[in-house]
């Protein structure tokens, strides 16, 4: 079990290790977040990068809690695991919590397996995540991206900043330079805040192992029952599973890389049950830890329009 405790200090020669250089410039990123805007909120989705972000913000403000809440933008179609994990760590750490969820796209019948992927990410994840900025007024965003995901998101600053309507221009982003971040806006303006802008996968591993920092374990190789589908395998979390011609499900050991709606999560055949193999395996591969992310395959909804409708 993790232990939050004060920021890493320096050694006796007054150096940092590379992992305290990346914390300490993401409690940084927290703290001026906090210290220039008005009402920020945790975008939590849950995930790996989520959690590294959560242990931070905690270390960040220790002992007092993180002073803003934390959002779920939830689909419905969450991992199980996910939402046990999600409701754990708001006990644990007296979080507030706050689940955007757009339940008149939900009762229409919008799902993950009849209702094409661009519209069902601008419907379920994009509009409710919106929605709940401007409902609570929000001024800035933290979120768990990283630049070596993606296109789209290397493009991204630390402080990438929206309009009124939640729209992203990548030409229209600040300077930073000597982190130091402008975090002026005019009235209706927001910005997106990535403390974890410059780590890599395997950062985040190794700094997981290192602070043992708590996962849905999802991200751990076990026996799961899965349908192969399009070359990928499907974990089937839940009896709304809906199999095509000739699909059936069986056993096999998988774990995850990246975590979304269970439907649209492709798993990896692995035999990575510890931290230790899941930093021996990502070294190893040569495949982008977001292949599996089926919402990311479809080119008419590239990474960089869905940001710029306002999606994270």
């Amino acid at each position: 079990m993790s232990q939050i405790r004060s920021p890493t200090r320096p050694r006796p020669n007054g150096q940092l290790s590379y992992l305290d250089r990346l914390e300490a410039e993401a409690i940084h990123i927290f703290r001026e977040t906090v210290a220039e805007c008005r009402n920020p909120v945790f975008l939590y989705s849950i995930g790996k990068d989520s959690s590294v972000m959560l242990h931070i913000a905690l270390k960040a403000f220790f002992p007092a809690p993180p002073p803003f809440p934390f959002l779920h933008v939830a689909s419905g179609w969450d991992f199980a695991d996910m939402i046990r994990h999600r409701d754990s760590m708001v006990a644990r750490h007296g979080l507030q919590l706050i689940v955007a969820h757009n339940a008149e796209a939900a009762a229409a019948g919008v799902n993950p397996f009849t209702t094409p992927t661009p519209e069902y990410t601008r419907l379920m994840l994009t509009e409710p995540l919106k929605r709940a900025l401007d409902q609570h007024g929000f001024d800035a965003a933290f979120g768990g991206g990283r630049r070596d995901e993606e296109r789209a998101r290397a493009k991204e600053r630390i402080f990438s900043f929206r309009t009124s309507n939640h729209v992203w221009n990548p030409k229209g982003q600040r300077p930073e330079l000597w982190n130091l971040y402008n975090a002026r806006l005019h009235k209706g303006e927001s910005v997106r805040v990535f403390p974890l802008s410059n780590w890599t996968e395997r950062d985040i591993w190794n700094y997981i192992a290192r602070e043992k920092v708590p996962l849905v374990p999802l991200y751990l190789a076990r026996e799961r029952q899965v349908v192969r589908r399009d070359g990928l395998l499907i974990v089937v979390d839940d009896d709304r599973m809906q199999f095509r011609p000739g699909e059936r499900p069986f056993r096999h050991k998988v774990r995850f890389r990246t975590l979304g709606c269970w439907p649209l999560s492709a798993a990896i055949e692995s035999e990575a049950t510890s931290i230790e193999d899941i930093l021996a395996e990502t070294a190893a591969s040569q495949v982008s830890e977001r292949a599996g992310r089926l919402i990311d395959h479809d080119p008419s909804a590239s990474m960089e329009h869905k940001k710029a409708e306002g999606y994270f």
